[in-house]
């Protein structure tokens, strides 16, 4: 890595005064440039917005006189506001009179299932991390079970549930005192 020499380094040239005046020069010909440009445009909306919308602008000169007597885009328009517009028919509907007399009565059986349904809310190595789980889970009001499985993995589990529904109860009991690691399964214990 290369060292720098503070001592022995040249001092920047400064700036004389015929860069600065040349500086300014340039500066004065952005900003006349820039007005120029702004004021052209600005010219050429009020310009357009004076054309009238929708109307051939070219004129008919001597040389293509004989175009325009062809040409149907050169015939007269007529306005919009000639012809009146047409009064709407009143409209009449009716399910507004048919409705109110009917009444829908439906029977409805509760969905019965013979499927069980599982919550599953941790899985750990050690007994005690599993035990602490349960604890804050009985604190709020549910009774959880602790699985051990045959590889050493101890489940916290709540259940067996007759519906979903029973479960997704329980589960947002359980995000209220922060447990969110809660998933419903089938029963197959």
């Amino acid at each position: 890595m290369a060292t720098r020499d503070y001592v022995n380094r040249q001092p920047k040239p400064r700036k004389t005064q015929k860069n600065r005046q040349q500086q300014r020069k340039v500066s004065v010909i952005r900003i006349v440039v820039t007005f120029t440009v702004l004021f052209g445009f600005i010219a050429g909306l009020y310009w357009l917005s004076l054309q009238p919308f929708g109307q051939n602008t070219v004129t008919n000169t001597p040389n293509n006189t004989s175009d325009a007597a062809h040409n149907p885009a050169d015939k007269p328009v007529q306005s919009i506001s000639d012809d009146p517009l047409p009064e709407l028919p009143k409209e009449e509907w009716e399910f507004i009179k048919i409705l109110p007399g009917y009444e829908v009565q439906v029977d409805v059986e509760a969905v019965k299932s013979d499927k069980l349904f599982l919550m599953q809310c941790g899985s750990f190595r050690q007994f005690d991390q599993a035990d602490a789980m349960k604890a804050t889970m009985a604190m709020a009001g549910l009774e959880p079970q602790i699985r051990g499985s045959n590889n050493g993995w101890y489940r916290v589990i709540l259940g067996p549930y007759n519906s979903r529904r029973d479960a997704e109860k329980d589960r947002h009991k359980l995000e209220r005192v922060n447990i969110h690691s809660c998933q419903i399964w089938l029963w197959n214990l």
